[in-house]
């Protein structure tokens, strides 16, 4: 699938090559340029807006053959007060917190995460693949952290595995509920294999026991990186694009 996306790559503009390369901001590149320190097929390169085309043409930099980079893939650890979108005009945004030689891959998140709900946020450019993860076809597993008000009980655990009805009618599929503490506030793990809206919330309010506190901590066969602050991201690996691959094509997940 990799192969067939590359073939339909059209001609790119030379300083989007280089700032997707990680040589920059698409002004530094500009003044790279300028500076006659780029070539592309051996001829010196005058305009940031020359036409190149990945996979035929050759561009250096001091002499340094510079691959074109299509897709990035950060995880990321959303903090709560953020939202999952690109752009707001009242609230801040996940993409507000990438540096700004990340910032220029125009990357989104993929799913949603309530604003005031914390942890992983997988953000890339490569659009099929965020599909592939969001199609309700698919049936992508979703673990989650969830505190809420009241009991957790064997109750709830069956509710949830037999698949809740929503307020509005529709019927969730089943999920897997594990109570880790049941008490005047309980703590569980919760895996869900869909994703509407407030779905997690919805399905907790059904129960009467409103949720209180949300942790996204996997997303298919991506864990979140504890390491991570909230707020913190970096690349992912290689192994961790390769498993989003692997399910993109069929493949099981962890």
């Amino acid at each position: 699938m990799d192969d067939e996306r590359t073939l339909v790559v059209k001609a790119i503009r030379l300083d989007k090559w280089l700032a997707n390369a990680g040589m920059g901001t698409r002004t530094e590149v500009k003044k790279a340029i300028r500076a006659a320190r780029i070539e592309v097929n051996g001829a010196v390169a005058k305009d940031p807006g020359q036409h190149v085309v990945p996979g035929k043409d050759d561009v250096t930099w001091d002499g340094e053959s510079i691959s074109y980079q299509m897709y990035v893939y950060f995880l990321m650890y959303k903090p709560q007060g953020v939202l999952s979108a690109t752009e707001d005009l009242r609230d801040p945004v996940v993409t507000d917190l990438l540096e700004p030689e990340d910032a220029h891959f125009d990357v989104f998140p993929v799913g949603r995460l309530d604003k005031d709900a914390e942890g992983l946020l997988i953000l890339t450019n490569d659009g099929q693949l965020a599909h592939r993860l969001l199609s309700p076809k698919h049936h992508v597993p979703k673990r989650y952290l969830v505190h809420v008000e009241g009991r957790l009980g064997p109750e709830d655990v069956a509710e949830i595995t037999k698949g809740i009805t929503l307020e509005d009618g529709y019927q969730a599929l089943p999920g897997d509920l594990t109570i880790l503490e049941s008490g005047r506030t309980s703590v569980g793990e919760i895996v869900i294999y869909e994703g509407k809206y407030h779905q997690v919330k919805r399905m907790f309010g059904v129960l009467g026991k409103p949720v209180i506190f949300l942790k996204r901590l996997e997303m298919g066969p991506i864990s979140l990186d504890e390491t991570l602050q909230p707020g913190e991201y970096r690349a992912m690996t290689e192994g961790e694009i390769a498993s989003l691959k692997a399910l993109q094509q069929g493949g099981t997940s962890a």
